[in-house]
C-alpha cells in the first residue's frame, strides 16, 4: 500500500513526462481503508500452516505445533485476512505493537469466531465437518470451538483432521472401525486433492481431549 502511495507522489512531480496524465486525488474505498488502518485496528488470528512455510525464512513471527523446533512439520502463523491475501505478524511489527499481548490475543479471537460444525447426513452425523471459511482449519486452536464438537457428538475424545487450510473434519474416537476408515479415506482424499487451491497443512489426525490437543497420529505411511 505505501509503494502505491509513493508511486502516486513521484507521478505527480516528476515533471512533463506525467504532466498531462490525469491523477486520481481519492483512492477506492476498500484501498483507502487498507492505509488508514494500523497493526492496532486490526483482528490478528493463528494461522495454521505446514511447516515448510516460507514465511519462516522471511521473518514471521510463529510457533511449533508438531515437531523440533529446528524442522517443524506444522507451525502456526499469525495475521490477518485482506480481501486480496493473508497478511502475516513479522517480527519487525514488535516495533509498532507489543507481541507478548497480541500474540495470546489471537487464539481469544478464534474462540470469538461463529463456527458452525455440520452432521454429515451421509455418515449417521457421526462426522461433523467446518469448512470454508478463511479460519475453519483453526477451529481445533480454540477449546471453545472444539468443546462443541464434543457435545454434538457426545464424546469424550475426538479425532481431528486438518488436511488442507479452510477444512476441518471431526469424529469420535470411539466410533466404529469402519467409521473411522471413511474417515480415514475422507482424510487422504482432501490431502491429495489440490483442485480448490487450498494450502495442505498436516496429514495426520489430532487427538483432542477436553476441547484441547493432547497428541496426534501421522497418517503418512497409511
Amino acid at each position: 500500500m505505501k509503494v502505491f502511495l509513493i508511486l502516486l507522489l513521484v507521478a505527480a512531480f516528476s515533471g512533463n513526462v506525467v504532466a498531462d496524465m490525469p491523477i486520481e486525488t481519492t483512492l477506492p474505498n476498500n484501498l483507502a481503508k487498507e492505509i488508514a488502518m494500523d497493526l492496532k485496528d486490526r483482528t490478528i488470528y493463528p494461522i495454521i500452516k505446514a511447516g515448510d512455510w516460507p514465511g519462516i525464512q522471511y521473518g514471521a513471527v510463529y510457533s511449533v505445533l508438531i515437531g523440533p523446533e529446528d524442522d517443524p512439520e506444522v507451525v502456526i502463523g499469525f495475521g490477518y485476512d485482506t480481501p486480496d491475501n493473508f497478511v502475516f505478524l513479522t517480527h519487525q511489527d514488535g516495533q509498532e505493537i507489543d507481541l507478548n499481548v497480541v500474540v495470546p490475543q489471537t487464539f481469544q479471537n478464534i474462540d470469538a469466531l461463529d463456527v458452525t460444525f455440520v452432521p454429515s447426513a451421509v455418515l449417521n452425523n457421526q462426522v461433523l465437518t467446518a469448512s470454508g471459511e478463511s479460519f475453519s482449519s483453526e477451529a481445533i486452536l480454540s477449546q471453545t470451538q472444539m468443546l462443541k464438537a464434543h457435545e454434538m457428538l457426545d464424546a469424550e475424545q475426538l479425532l481431528v483432521s486438518i488436511a488442507r487450510r479452510t477444512g476441518l473434519m471431526v469424529v469420535s474416537r470411539d466410533a466404529s472401525h469402519d467409521l473411522l476408515d471413511k474417515f480415514i479415506y475422507l482424510h487422504s482424499e482432501a490431502w491429495n486433492d489440490d483442485s480448490y487451491g487450498n494450502a495442505p497443512i498436516a496429514n495426520r489426525l489430532f487427538l483432542i481431549e477436553n476441547g484441547k490437543i493432547v497428541g496426534s497420529m501421522s497418517l503418512a505411511d497409511k
